[in-house]
């Protein structure tokens, strides 16, 4: 599935790093950024989070939740945000069920592929950027320029 700018985002319901369930069409009315990415630990991964952490204060200061999504465990999440000091909630999607609905999903590696998703406060994809492989970082640049 390709997403479409505009199109309403594929709603899901998955756990956080403290087992709770996070809904997104819960989080109507406020946007959103989800930052898909393969693995908990792995050096681009880690140096993405963290440049999402210590980079894009912006993104909240308009308002917007962001949320990291990999197969990894809540467990493996939880030890991972706080080893990194990530403020943001990560969320476990283990079958990948989520990274499918979102076009994201390599079958072959059993990982996300680097997407990043902005969703309006009116439920409707705003924005996308995804790198062209999982060996490079996405570039975040135009992100806050798209959340409303």
């Amino acid at each position: 599935m390709s997403l479409e700018i505009g199109q309403a985002a594929p709603d899901f319901t998955l756990r956080n790093q403290n087992r709770e369930k996070v809904t997104l069409s819960e989080l109507k009315g406020q946007p959103v950024v989800l930052v898909f990415y393969p693995l908990d630990f792995s050096g681009l991964c880690t140096d993405e989070l963290c440049s999402v952490r210590d980079d894009y204060g912006s993104w909240e200061e308009k308002g917007a939740t962001i949320f990291g999504i990999s197969r990894d465990s809540i467990f493996c999440h939880a030890a991972f945000k706080e080893s990194q000091n990530i403020g943001h909630d990560l969320l476990s999607d283990m079958k990948g069920e989520v990274a499918t609905l979102y076009g994201t999903w390599n079958e072959e590696g059993a990982i996300a592929n680097r997407l990043t998703v902005v969703v309006s406060s009116d439920g409707t994809v705003a924005y996308t950027t995804q790198s062209e492989t999982n060996a490079e970082a996405r570039d975040h640049s135009e992100v806050a320029s798209h959340i409303s």
